[in-house]
């Protein structure tokens, strides 16, 4: 059993779920130390500082670990500088940094939008990691080819040798999530369709509700249920949407407890995504758990969640408007007949069932496990 030190400077939405998920049913021994999901960009900037400072007085109460894990919103190599000498040469390099998202590839409104501080904090957080795991394969495709050109913009000192290097050590292990027991019967009513993404424009609100125009405009009888985290500005296509869509509205709005969430996944017959940015999609293999039927792009991490399906392309369309207006009336056509899922509800569930935290806890032990005896690849095992 080894002794866990978590670090996590935005504990709210997928990075509380992770480790609440993954920590709960953990063979090893943690301590978590945490700071509110709040104004992530403060949280980059300053979590090293005032987590350091936690630490060291844990340290000082004679606390001792085995390795240390945090989210990729920490400045890693701050924080191991702001820490005593004492849990560097403890951890040694034990240490491993955890990419929920990263700072390449978000869709910038403007080009003044971007500051690339926040993606040079995630190499250097690379850099300083002694193993480096990413939620999705799509995720560590994409970051290390952003991180490259990010770097050759660079006047001199690029470190491409050295970001490699982190390249050869990084490793892909999915989040887990919970799967949920389907109600034994289906409540009464026309197609019901779920939109769990952030309210922000990146989750791409406007092509979702354009298809949602389409049903209208068709007729299609449906009913929709729009939650996800909101922020004090939303797109201004959601107020608009509310009006529009009026009384086919479930819900609408974030979900204030963990029940009411559930109940919106398990109430779902078709689970929607438009989204131009994602790195790994929990709310929708949760939604998949649950029992809900996946409309998603064919992009992103989406077609690696579907990996081992049975005709995987029924569950993907081509990102645009009309072509998810299309496959939402013809699946409204076949609930109406009784058989949404063409004969096998359980088919997309079977992709589901490869993230549930039953499987995925024991992998993600036995990885820290390694990471805690030779840190990086290529550096020898930690003297005991």
């Amino acid at each position: 059993m080894l002794r866990v030190l978590a670090l996590e400077p935005y504990y709210g939405g997928s990075h509380r779920a992770f480790l609440d998920g993954w920590s709960s049913p953990s063979r090893h021994a943690w301590t978590v130390l945490t700071l509110p999901a709040y104004k992530w960009k403060w949280r980059m900037r300053h979590a090293a500082v005032t987590l350091a400072e936690q630490v060291d007085r844990r340290y000082g109460g004679g606390e001792r670990w085995d390795v240390l894990w945090c989210s990729a919103m920490l400045n890693l190599a701050e924080l191991l500088g702001l820490v005593r000498p004492e849990v560097r040469a403890a951890l040694g390099a034990a240490t491993v940094a955890y990419f929920h998202e990263s700072q390449f590839g978000y869709p910038a409104r403007n080009s003044g939008e971007r500051d690339l501080h926040f993606a040079f904090t995630n190499i250097t957080t690379a850099l300083a990691a002694g193993r480096v795991w990413f939620n999705s394969r799509f995720h560590r495709e994409q970051f290390f080819p952003a991180a490259r050109a990010l770097l050759a913009r660079m006047p001199d000192h690029q470190p491409l040798a050295a970001l490699e290097g982190v390249a050869a050590r990084a490793e892909v292990h999915p989040p887990g999530v919970n799967i949920l027991s389907r109600p034994a019967r289906r409540r009464p009513g026309p197609l019901r369709i779920l939109w769990a993404a952030r309210w922000e424009h990146d989750k791409n609100p406007e092509a979702f509700f354009a298809a949602l125009d389409r049903l209208l405009d068709e007729a299609v009888e449906f009913r929709v249920s729009v939650i996800g985290e909101q922020f004090s500005e939303s797109p201004p296509v959601f107020g608009r949407a509310r009006q529009r869509l009026g009384d086919r509205i479930e819900r609408w709005g974030f979900q204030a407890n963990r029940h009411e969430y559930e109940a919106a996944l398990r109430d779902a017959d078709v689970l929607v995504s438009t989204a131009d940015h994602e790195f790994f999609g929990i709310s929708v293999v949760e939604a998949i758990g649950a029992g809900a039927y996946p409309l998603l792009p064919r992009r992103l991490s989406y077609p690696e969640l579907l990996e081992g399906v049975d005709r995987p392309e029924d569950f993907l369309y081509d990102g645009r408007p009309q072509a998810l207006a299309d496959r939402l009336a013809r699946l409204a056509d076949r609930l109406a007949r009784g058989d949404l899922w063409a004969g096998d509800p359980r088919r997309a569930l079977r992709a589901a069932a490869r993230f549930s935290w039953e499987r995925v806890a024991p992998a993600l032990d036995d990885a820290l496990e390694a990471a805690a005896q030779g840190g990086a690849a290529g550096l020898p095992p930690r003297a005991e």
